[in-house]
Formats: C-alpha cells, structure tokens, sequence
C-alpha cells in the first residue's frame, strides 16, 4: 500500500498486475487475494488491478504499460529486483521505477505476514483492513 499510494502522483494510472506463479504455494485462492487488493485499493480512482498468466513483460505489452512499479525494502530485494529488471529491460524495453518503502513498513514480508496469520497472532497493524480475516 505504501508503495501504491506514493506512486499515485507519479503516473496517470497504475495497474496493479497480479501474476500467478506455478511453482509458489498461495495461501489464499487467487479470487480471494484479488478481492483483498481490490477492497484495500476501492478509494484510488487511478488504480486498477488485473490478473494474468505467463510473464511480467508480456502482460505489460498487452496493456501498453511503460512502467514496473517495484519496492525495495533491504539491499537483498535490491539485488534481487535489479536482475530481474535488467532482464525485463532486455526482453522488452520495459523500465522498472524503484522506490524504497517507508521505515515504518519496511520490515514487513508476506513470509512474516504468513507466519503470523498461521500460528493466530494479531497482524492487523501490518495489512489493509480488507485483508483482515
């Protein structure tokens, strides 16, 4: 949400891509973690979220998107996400904007949100309140 938000004066519109990945375990269904996003995001006008298949760029070319939003919180997401951005680049000429997350979110993961909503804890102060089940 943080990043979300800070992007809204960036760009006319932002489409929040929301891609399925076979070899990662969801703990929610796809309809479900769709309407979290769109309960959380229901007041941002500019804001629309899509689903889809197969690769990041290809998604972005289908909806004529010049621009991948992505948040940095530690130097190891920076490593990460700089690979994967230079490879979007190559593949489609697709820039990746970074922005760092705010201190006060920036410890947050959905491993740790996970682990926490697993074991019963109280994770409200870490999600949008339409992600509260």
């Amino acid at each position: 949400m943080d990043i979300i938000e800070r992007s809204l004066p960036l760009f006319d519109e932002i489409v929040i891509g929301v891609g399925t990945n076979s070899e990662k375990k969801y703990m929610f269904p796809l309809e479900k973690r769709l309407a979290f996003i769109e309960g959380a995001l229901a007041k941002h006008q500019k804001v629309s979220i899509m689903w889809y298949e197969g690769l990041t760029t290809d998604f972005c070319k289908k909806i004529q998107a010049d621009f991948i939003i992505r948040g940095l919180r530690n130097p190891a997401d920076f490593e990460f996400e700089k690979a994967i951005a230079h490879t979007n680049r190559l593949l489609s000429g697709i820039e990746t904007v970074f922005l760092l997350t705010s201190a006060q979110t920036s410890f947050i993961s959905s491993s740790i949100v996970r682990e926490i909503i697993t074991n019963h804890g109280d994770y409200s102060s870490m999600v949008p309140p339409s992600v509260q089940i």
